[in-house]
Protein backbone atom coordinates (compact mmCIF):
# COMPACT_ATOMS: atom_id res chain seq x y z
CA UNK A 1 0.00 0.00 0.00
CA UNK A 2 1.34 3.40 -0.99
CA UNK A 3 0.43 6.37 1.17
CA UNK A 4 -0.59 9.46 -0.74
CA UNK A 5 1.89 12.22 0.13
CA UNK A 6 0.48 15.27 1.84
CA UNK A 7 0.49 18.33 -0.40
CA UNK A 8 -0.08 21.56 1.52
CA UNK A 9 -0.86 23.35 -1.75
CA UNK A 10 -3.56 20.90 -2.79
CA UNK A 11 -6.85 22.74 -3.38
CA UNK A 12 -8.66 20.86 -0.60
CA UNK A 13 -5.91 21.53 1.89
CA UNK A 14 -5.91 25.22 1.06
CA UNK A 15 -9.69 25.25 1.57
CA UNK A 16 -9.23 23.44 4.88
CA UNK A 17 -6.79 26.08 6.08
CA UNK A 18 -9.48 28.70 5.44
CA UNK A 19 -12.07 26.66 7.37
CA UNK A 20 -9.64 26.23 10.26
CA UNK A 21 -8.95 29.96 10.33
CA UNK A 22 -12.67 30.64 10.70
CA UNK A 23 -12.98 28.17 13.59
CA UNK A 24 -10.17 29.97 15.41
CA UNK A 25 -11.99 33.31 15.28
CA UNK A 26 -13.60 34.86 18.35
CA UNK A 27 -17.29 34.07 18.78
CA UNK A 28 -19.48 37.19 18.85
CA UNK A 29 -23.20 37.84 19.41
CA UNK A 30 -24.95 37.89 16.03
CA UNK A 31 -26.89 41.04 16.88
CA UNK A 32 -25.19 44.42 16.73
CA UNK A 33 -21.93 43.49 15.04
CA UNK A 34 -19.63 46.47 14.46
CA UNK A 35 -19.27 47.49 10.83
CA UNK A 36 -16.35 46.05 8.86
CA UNK A 37 -15.37 45.64 5.22
CA UNK A 38 -14.82 42.46 3.25
CA UNK A 39 -16.33 39.30 1.85
CA UNK A 40 -15.92 35.90 3.44
CA UNK A 41 -17.26 33.00 5.48
CA UNK A 42 -19.30 32.72 8.65
CA UNK A 43 -20.79 30.18 11.04
CA UNK A 44 -23.88 30.83 13.18
CA UNK A 45 -24.42 29.10 16.54
CA UNK A 46 -27.64 28.60 18.52
CA UNK A 47 -27.85 28.34 22.33
CA UNK A 48 -31.57 28.82 23.01
CA UNK A 49 -34.54 26.70 24.08
CA UNK A 50 -36.32 25.86 20.82
CA UNK A 51 -37.15 22.17 21.46
CA UNK A 52 -36.09 20.72 18.11
CA UNK A 53 -32.61 22.25 18.36
CA UNK A 54 -31.66 21.14 21.85
CA UNK A 55 -28.96 18.69 20.81
CA UNK A 56 -27.26 21.51 18.90
CA UNK A 57 -27.79 24.09 21.64
CA UNK A 58 -26.25 21.83 24.27
CA UNK A 59 -23.09 21.58 22.18
CA UNK A 60 -22.85 25.38 21.97
CA UNK A 61 -23.61 26.41 25.55
CA UNK A 62 -20.98 27.21 28.17
CA UNK A 63 -18.90 28.83 25.43
CA UNK A 64 -18.27 25.53 23.65
CA UNK A 65 -19.63 26.68 20.27
CA UNK A 66 -18.98 23.32 18.66
CA UNK A 67 -21.93 22.81 16.31
CA UNK A 68 -23.03 25.56 13.90
CA UNK A 69 -26.70 25.68 13.02
CA UNK A 70 -25.82 27.41 9.73
CA UNK A 71 -22.73 28.05 7.64
CA UNK A 72 -22.68 30.58 4.84
CA UNK A 73 -20.69 32.93 2.68
CA UNK A 74 -20.89 36.48 1.38
CA UNK A 75 -19.33 37.17 -2.02
CA UNK A 76 -19.56 40.56 -3.73
CA UNK A 77 -21.48 40.83 -7.00
CA UNK A 78 -19.09 40.44 -9.91
CA UNK A 79 -16.57 38.42 -7.89
CA UNK A 80 -16.57 35.53 -10.39
CA UNK A 81 -15.54 37.91 -13.16
CA UNK A 82 -13.07 39.79 -10.97
CA UNK A 83 -15.24 42.90 -11.25
CA UNK A 84 -15.39 43.63 -7.54
CA UNK A 85 -12.85 43.79 -4.75
CA UNK A 86 -13.62 41.58 -1.72
CA UNK A 87 -12.19 44.21 0.64
CA UNK A 88 -13.95 47.43 -0.34
CA UNK A 89 -17.58 46.61 0.47
CA UNK A 90 -19.29 45.47 3.66
CA UNK A 91 -20.52 42.25 2.05
CA UNK A 92 -20.00 39.95 5.02
CA UNK A 93 -21.27 42.46 7.56
CA UNK A 94 -24.38 43.08 5.47
CA UNK A 95 -25.13 39.37 5.13
CA UNK A 96 -24.83 38.75 8.87
CA UNK A 97 -27.03 41.77 9.50
CA UNK A 98 -29.70 40.34 7.19
CA UNK A 99 -29.61 37.08 9.12
CA UNK A 100 -29.93 38.91 12.43
CA UNK A 101 -32.96 40.80 11.11
CA UNK A 102 -34.61 37.59 9.91
CA UNK A 103 -34.12 35.89 13.27
CA UNK A 104 -35.37 38.96 15.16
CA UNK A 105 -38.61 38.87 13.16
CA UNK A 106 -39.26 35.17 13.75
CA UNK A 107 -42.01 34.58 16.30
CA UNK A 108 -40.33 31.67 18.11
CA UNK A 109 -36.62 32.62 18.10
CA UNK A 110 -34.65 35.13 20.16
CA UNK A 111 -31.75 36.98 18.59
CA UNK A 112 -29.76 36.96 21.82
CA UNK A 113 -29.53 33.15 21.54
CA UNK A 114 -27.43 33.40 18.36
CA UNK A 115 -23.70 33.88 18.00
CA UNK A 116 -21.32 33.83 15.07
CA UNK A 117 -17.77 33.49 13.86
CA UNK A 118 -16.76 35.27 10.67
CA UNK A 119 -13.65 35.54 8.55
CA UNK A 120 -12.81 37.97 5.75
CA UNK A 121 -11.32 35.90 2.92
CA UNK A 122 -10.11 36.46 -0.63
CA UNK A 123 -13.10 35.41 -2.72
CA UNK A 124 -11.31 32.58 -4.57
CA UNK A 125 -11.11 30.54 -1.33
CA UNK A 126 -14.60 31.21 0.01
CA UNK A 127 -16.52 28.33 -1.72
CA UNK A 128 -13.85 25.79 -0.72
CA UNK A 129 -13.97 26.77 2.92
CA UNK A 130 -17.76 26.80 2.98
CA UNK A 131 -18.10 23.33 1.45
CA UNK A 132 -15.64 21.81 3.94
CA UNK A 133 -17.38 23.41 6.92
CA UNK A 134 -20.77 22.11 5.77
CA UNK A 135 -19.30 18.64 5.27
CA UNK A 136 -17.68 18.71 8.72
CA UNK A 137 -20.67 19.97 10.73
CA UNK A 138 -23.82 19.15 8.70
CA UNK A 139 -25.55 22.36 9.90
CA UNK A 140 -29.27 21.72 10.17
CA UNK A 141 -30.26 24.93 8.36
CA UNK A 142 -28.00 23.92 5.46
CA UNK A 143 -28.93 20.25 5.32
CA UNK A 144 -32.57 19.85 6.29
CA UNK A 145 -34.38 23.16 6.83
CA UNK A 146 -34.04 25.22 3.68
CA UNK A 147 -34.83 28.89 3.27
CA UNK A 148 -33.04 30.71 6.09
CA UNK A 149 -30.84 32.67 3.72
CA UNK A 150 -33.53 33.39 1.13
CA UNK A 151 -34.42 36.92 0.11
CA UNK A 152 -37.85 38.33 -0.67
CA UNK A 153 -38.45 37.31 -4.32
CA UNK A 154 -40.47 40.52 -4.79
CA UNK A 155 -42.34 41.60 -7.87
CA UNK A 156 -45.33 39.42 -7.10
CA UNK A 157 -43.23 36.25 -7.54
CA UNK A 158 -44.77 34.34 -4.68
CA UNK A 159 -46.02 31.29 -6.59
CA UNK A 160 -43.42 29.01 -5.04
CA UNK A 161 -43.98 27.12 -1.81
CA UNK A 162 -43.04 28.73 1.48
CA UNK A 163 -39.53 27.59 2.50
CA UNK A 164 -39.40 25.03 5.31
CA UNK A 165 -37.48 27.42 7.57
CA UNK A 166 -40.32 29.92 7.37
CA UNK A 167 -42.94 27.26 8.10
CA UNK A 168 -41.05 26.35 11.26
CA UNK A 169 -40.26 29.97 12.19
CA UNK A 170 -43.14 32.20 11.04
CA UNK A 171 -43.14 35.96 11.28
CA UNK A 172 -41.30 37.15 8.17
CA UNK A 173 -43.76 39.08 6.02
CA UNK A 174 -42.69 38.09 2.51
CA UNK A 175 -42.73 34.36 3.35
CA UNK A 176 -46.41 34.61 4.30
CA UNK A 177 -47.16 35.58 0.70
CA UNK A 178 -45.71 32.33 -0.63
CA UNK A 179 -47.87 29.29 -1.24
CA UNK A 180 -48.52 26.89 1.66
CA UNK A 181 -46.55 23.68 1.67
CA UNK A 182 -47.79 20.24 2.76
CA UNK A 183 -45.47 19.92 5.78
CA UNK A 184 -46.59 21.40 9.08
CA UNK A 185 -44.20 23.00 11.54
CA UNK A 186 -44.76 20.01 13.84
CA UNK A 187 -43.72 17.58 11.12
CA UNK A 188 -40.59 19.56 10.27
CA UNK A 189 -39.64 19.77 13.96
CA UNK A 190 -40.09 16.00 14.26
CA UNK A 191 -37.83 15.46 11.24
CA UNK A 192 -35.17 17.66 12.81
CA UNK A 193 -35.26 15.76 16.09
CA UNK A 194 -34.98 12.42 14.25
CA UNK A 195 -32.13 13.72 12.09
CA UNK A 196 -30.18 15.00 15.08
CA UNK A 197 -30.85 11.84 17.08
CA UNK A 198 -28.97 9.80 14.49
CA UNK A 199 -26.35 12.40 13.57
CA UNK A 200 -23.11 12.05 15.54
CA UNK A 201 -21.99 15.14 17.39
CA UNK A 202 -19.50 16.66 14.97
CA UNK A 203 -15.88 16.09 15.74
CA UNK A 204 -14.47 16.00 12.21
CA UNK A 205 -11.79 18.55 11.53
CA UNK A 206 -11.84 20.31 8.16
CA UNK A 207 -8.26 19.23 7.41
CA UNK A 208 -9.13 15.57 8.09
CA UNK A 209 -12.04 15.85 5.66
CA UNK A 210 -9.75 17.39 3.09
CA UNK A 211 -7.45 14.38 3.22
CA UNK A 212 -10.18 11.80 2.67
Amino acid sequence: MTEKPYNPLDTKNLGASVAEALLERTVRPLGGLPAFNGAGLYAIYYTGEFPAYQRIAERNRDEQFGWPIYVGKAVPPGARKALASPTTGRWLHKRLGEHAETIAQAENLELEDFYCRYLVVEDIWIPLGESLLIAAFSPIWNRLVDGFGNHDPGGGRYNGMRPRWHVLHPGIGWANKCQPRPETSELIASEIESYLRFTPVPSAHPRLLARE
